[in-house]
């Protein structure tokens, strides 16, 4: 590990996380100190009032290769909307527009984070997936890569559907690319949807250790959206 990629900080086994998944409080958010912490199974996640509060949920949400669940209307969407979608084309611009969707909940994308999730791009460790009308960023997600495991952080639309989009063709790129999990942190209802489900911690937290030197990367090239549409109709609505 490089100067950049060291941490002044060693956080505690994640096994020991409060009820809540709370590993720890305080901290930065420097890059190593980061890359520390994501190679643990372990994120941040800024609450109003407290230290910043570390967490390592207990279950962890996960969309396994090949786990993604494409409804008849998002099926529909991918073969007619047009839309293509990239890598790394344009990350400022998807954090910016994450916090932005996220704002009217109080979101923790405050501009420390932003900054942080930056600096990690620009290292080579945090990605953006971004999804194109044209030349028009309808829709994205980011997110930082450990190896075989693919952590995302948020994900914004400005169209409908384009969300869902850009988490469809992150998980069938990261799996071309010998990707072993993606990890959506904890499972909502929008999420369950989309394909994903509780994996227990510690399941999780062994894979990563197996998967987290791997030498994984995501191909950057423009693609169709129309090509993740399946060949069949899923039995979902």
């Amino acid at each position: 590990m490089g100067s950049q990629d060291a941490s002044r900080w060693r956080f505690p086994d994640p096994s020991t996380a409060d009820r809540d998944g709370v590993v720890g409080l305080g901290a930065d958010l420097a890059p190593g100190t980061l890359l520390h912490a994501y190679r643990q199974g372990i994120f941040p996640w800024p609450h109003p009032g407290l230290p910043l509060p570390w967490f390592s949920p207990d279950p962890r949400g996960v969309i396994p290769p090949g786990g993604v669940r494409v409804s008849r209307s998002l099926r529909q969407r991918l073969r007619r909307s047009g839309w293509e979608t990239t890598v790394d084309r344009a990350f400022e611009a998807v954090v910016a527009a994450c916090a932005e969707h996220h704002r009217a909940e109080g979101t923790w994308i405050l501009p420390q984070m932003r900054r942080a999730y930056v600096q990690l791009h620009r290292l080579g460790h945090a990605h953006s997936l971004e999804v194109w009308q044209v030349d028009e960023l309808v829709g994205g997600l980011y997110g930082v890569g450990v190896g075989g495991v693919f952590t995302g952080e948020s994900m914004f639309h400005h169209a409908t559907d384009a969300s869902k989009v850009a988490l469809v063709d992150l998980v069938a790129r990261f799996a071309e690319a010998g990707g072993r999990l993606v990890d959506v942190q904890l499972v909502t209802d929008h999420l369950a949807s989309l394909g994903a489900r509780p994996m227990p911690r510690a399941e999780f937290l062994r894979l990563l250790r197996f998967v987290r030197d791997a030498p994984v990367r995501l191909p950057l090239d423009r693609r169709p959206a129309a090509r993740l549409a399946p060949a069949t109709v899923p039995s979902t609505a």
